[in-house]
Formats: C-alpha cells, sequence, structure tokens
C-alpha cells in the first residue's frame, strides 16, 4: 500500500520519554483500520524533544532536595518541568544556542526524516498532533517557515503541504499577552490543492478541567477565522477526568482519539 499521508505527533511540556506517542500512535491505527482504511498507508514521525532541557532540570531538583527539605516531589518535578520547559523555550537573540534554536532544529530534523524516510521524498499531505505547549512549538515553527522558510528544502519541509492541525491540552494563549497585536499563522496555506483545502481543519481539543489547555477561538478575530473548532471533552479516568491533572489524559482517551482517527482517515 502506498503511503498516504505523513503525521507528525509533537509532546508538550512535563517529563516525557521517547516513546510518548506509542500508545496513542497504535490506537488510532486501530480506529482507522476500523473505519475501513489501511494504517499502513501513514507515516508517522514523533518529535521528541524534552531531553534538550530534562538534564538540567533533574539536577537542579536533585540538588534542592539535598540542600533543603522539599515536600510534595512528585508535583514540584511535573511544575518544575512544565514551567521550566515554557520559560525556557522563548526567542531570545543568543544565537544559535538558544532552547528556541535547538528544539526547531530537532523539530526540522523529524519533519525532513518523515518526508525522505517516510514519505520517500514524495510531498505527500502532512497532518500535526501537538499536545500542551507543543502546540506553541509547531504554531512557531510553523510561522518561522512561512515568514523565512530556507527556498532551499523542499515544499514539505517548509510547511506548505500542512494539510490538519490538531492540538489538545493546548496552552497557546499563555503566549499572547506580551505583544500587541497577536496572529496566528496562516492556515490552510495557500499552497495546497483545492481538494486539500477543502479538507484541512485546525482543530482543538480541551477538557474544561484541564487548567493548561484552552479554547483558540478566543485570542482575537483572526485565531477565530484560523482555527476551525474548539471542542470541549472530557479525558482521562475516575481519579482524573475531574481535575487539572487531566492535562495528561488526552493521549488514547476515547473522546480524542474517535474524532481524530475519523478526521485522518479522510485523507486515506
Amino acid at each position: 500500500m502506498a503511503t498516504k499521508l505523513g503525521v507528525v505527533v509533537i509532546h508538550g511540556m512535563g517529563s516525557q520519554d521517547p516513546d510518548f506517542a506509542e500508545d496513542m500512535i497504535e490506537e488510532l491505527n486501530d480506529r482507522v483500520k476500523d473505519l475501513g482504511k489501511d494504517p499502513e498507508s501513514i507515516a508517522w514521525k514523533p518529535v521528541y524533544w524534552a531531553n534538550i532541557l530534562k538534564g538540567r532540570q533533574s539536577e537542579y531538583l536533585r540538588n534542592a532536595k539535598r540542600l533543603g527539605d522539599l515536600d510534595y516531589i512528585g508535583l514540584r518535578k511535573f511544575m518544575l518541568s512544565a514551567f521550566g520547559d515554557a520559560s525556557a523555550y522563548q526567542r531570545v537573540n543568543s544565537g544559535g544556542n538558544s532552547t528556541y534554536k535547538k528544539i526547531h532544529r530537532r523539530v526540522a530534523r523529524d519533519i525532513k526524516s518523515l518526508y525522505v524516510a517516510g514519505l520517500q521524498s514524495e510531498p505527500k499531505p502532512l497532518i500535526v498532533l501537538a499536545h500542551s505547549l507543543g502546540g506553541h512549538i509547531i504554531s512557531n515553527y510553523i510561522w518561522d517557515m512561512q515568514q523565512s522558510g530556507d527556498p532551499g528544502l523542499s515544499s514539505f519541509e517548509r510547511m506548505e503541504k500542512l494539510s490538519g492541525i490538531v492540538t489538545f491540552g493546548c496552552n497557546i494563549p499563555f503566549f499572547t499577552f506580551a505583544y500587541d497585536v497577536v496572529k496566528p499563522i496562516e492556515f490552510p496555506p495557500t499552497t495546497l490543492t483545492p481538494t486539500l483545502k477543502r479538507k484541512a481543519k485546525w482543530l482543538n481539543f480541551y477538557d474544561p478541567d484541564d487548567v493548561l489547555g484552552y479554547p483558540l477561538k478566543a485570542i482575537n478575530t483572526d485565531y477565530a477565522k484560523v482555527v476551525t473548532k474548539d471542542i470541549p471533552i472530557n479525558v482521562g479516568g475516575v481519579f482524573s477526568s475531574w481535575n487539572p491533572i487531566a492535562h495528561g489524559g488526552y493521549w488514547t482517551d476515547n473522546s480524542f482519539t474517535k474524532p481524530v482517527a475519523k478526521y485522518i482517515a479522510g485523507f486515506l
């Protein structure tokens, strides 16, 4: 079966492992198959960037525990990772060594790998699934490509084949308040075919109990035009679906994977 679609999965804030997307990909593939489509026609590529920051965060926490009495270590670890990631990921003028640049180089590397190895260098449609801070990261990455992308890259690597965005537990609104003028990315790209433009959607899933996940249309009228739909869902199990722990509950929750699989299947 020929590959018809590339899908990038990027994680967000918090401690993550390299296999962070495996369970979700397996579940989405099963659901796509149940819909009568062949999951073998999808090329998946997780983008793992947590290790860029994890070492320094872990070292600090070890030092802090050694020098003082700390309670709620598990919660502190999550807060340090979550807000440490967000604060570190700032566009600052520090050459190519900023965390912003390092993470974007990781994204570029993996998108290139998806294009070359996964799609055999054929510019197929691209869908991005982005959790939490990953939504902000990929939005910035797309913006940079649209404003000043290397013309020597393929159209796929310049994000000109971007045909779908699925954000979940997204906190893009956190990062808009520093600017007087807030503009979203251009979506869908003008470079898409009419058929792909009709399919193109930005679906934003959030749990109302998730204090780190927000609607996007409320940012301003420009975002209201670009984001197709804000979708409130209830994720997590009996101990997490009703409270802030819901932020980590999206990945394999039925209320998320069912509509996402249906959207992906529409490209196959």
